[in-house]
């Protein structure tokens, strides 16, 4: 518990002291990049005060253009790991509740990211419309389309608005596998554990082929991918599994 305070304590500082001048800075050059940088690395400071370790594989297997990452989803711990280790710039689908965060909201919309409503479906649809228009100007995303964290590590079934997205700015999906995140923050604790997360990259899943009629198709396919980087522990529960399996059978 003590780690997980100095590490809220470490965020909140750093927010309010490095936020401010960051704003400034991408407000003045017309470019998010440095501040959107110097976010992450406090991020993945955050993780290290906390003793979780972040090892990476695949990188190679990242495309050079713009592409969606999607990622199962099962502790606060996920974002900063795999935002951390992505190579470049990436924004993300967010609750609205955090863009009201003083400095941390101007931060988040000067970085690209886009609140969404989930309790708002007309609003949540706005959401994806403005995610596209970033993919299509050349900003990449990190989406867990699960919704939320999942209560035990298991894979969870996906939603469908990453795999519209994809489809309709033809743009390809980066499935990744992060390991070990529910068991250095578990959902409904406060307190972080030490421990290591493991983010496994797969090779990039190409859209075209695919229409908004067929997003259940994709959405199989790359929940397949993803599961299969998974430990047992953490496999979707044997329905889910079976329709995962099926869909890699069929590649």
């Amino acid at each position: 518990m003590l780690r997980s305070s100095i590490a809220v304590i470490f965020l909140a500082l750093y927010i309010l002291l490095v936020g401010p001048p960051l704003i400034l800075h991408c407000l003045l050059t017309g470019s998010p990049e440095v501040m959107v940088r110097v976010a992450v690395a406090g991020a993945r400071f955050a993780l290290v005060i906390c003793g979780i370790k972040v090892r990476v594989e695949g990188l190679q297997q990242i495309p050079p253009g713009v592409c969606i990452f999607v990622a199962n989803h099962t502790s606060n711990a996920d974002p900063p790991a795999v935002v951390g280790s992505i190579p470049r710039r990436v924004a993300l689908l967010g609750k609205k509740e955090a863009f009201r965060v003083p400095i941390l909201g101007t931060v988040l919309k000067l970085g690209g990211f886009v609140p969404v409503d989930r309790a708002n479906s007309e609003a949540a649809i706005a959401s994806v419309d403005q995610a596209i228009e970033h993919l299509k100007s050349g900003v990449s995303f990190l989406i867990f389309p699960e919704g939320t964290r999942s209560p035990d590590g298991r894979l969870r079934p996906f939603k469908k608005g990453s795999f519209v997205m994809a489809i309709r700015a033809q743009v390809p999906i980066v499935p990744i596998s992060v390991v070990g995140a529910h068991k250095v923050m578990r959902k409904g604790e406060l307190a972080a554990h030490p421990g290591s997360v493991t983010v496994k990259f797969h090779p990039p899943v190409q859209v075209d082929s695919y229409s908004v009629e067929h997003r259940d198709e994709l959405l199989a396919r790359v929940q397949a991918i993803v599961a299969s980087g998974l430990p047992e522990d953490q496999q979707p529960l044997i329905a889910n599994r079976e329709k995962a399996d099926s869909s890699l059978r069929s590649e």
